[in-house]
């Protein structure tokens, strides 16, 4: 088993300055390639410090804060411009990236793009759903409308 500073958030293994250990050869072969965590040794307490600082200042100070996002976001359809070909089949799929831009261009401000998930992956125009990790377990739903652009 190795133990490793978590860098990143990881799905269902823990979020930035999380301090894990995981199988050998997860972290040899996925997390230490990707940059997603670095070797736990006793001087890296400082950096979990610095690494936890960082996420607290990105992630939504509150709860109610939290909550209050969720609702606007999910009362509003988020409109995503992807290039498409003929009957509204788009070249590739939508990724979490466009769906940040989009959340961010109809004004609601910066989510992380880690934090968007998909159902299944949208490749064709019309209505989609995506959900996202505000805080702690709470999610929201984003109501999408995948357009051709222009």
């Amino acid at each position: 088993m190795s133990k490793l500073i978590l860098t990143n958030e990881v799905s269902g293994l823990g979020s930035a300055g999380d301090v894990v250990e995981v199988k050998n050869g997860y972290a040899r072969n996925y997390l230490l390639p990707r940059g997603f965590a670095i070797l736990w040794s006793k001087g890296g307490e400082k950096q979990v410090a610095s690494i936890r600082a960082g996420r607290d200042a990105r992630a939504l100070a509150t709860a109610e804060e939290a909550v209050a996002f969720k609702t606007a976001l999910e009362a509003a359809t988020i409109k995503v411009a992807i290039k498409a070909g003929v009957g509204g089949r788009l070249f590739g799929a939508v990724k979490t990236a466009d769906v940040a831009k989009a959340v961010a261009a109809a004004g609601f401000g910066e989510i992380d793009k880690r934090k968007v998930s998909f159902v299944s992956p949208i490749r064709i125009t019309g209505s989609h759903q995506a959900s996202v990790r505000l805080h702690g377990d709470l999610s929201a739903v984003i109501n999408l409308q995948v357009v051709a652009a222009k």
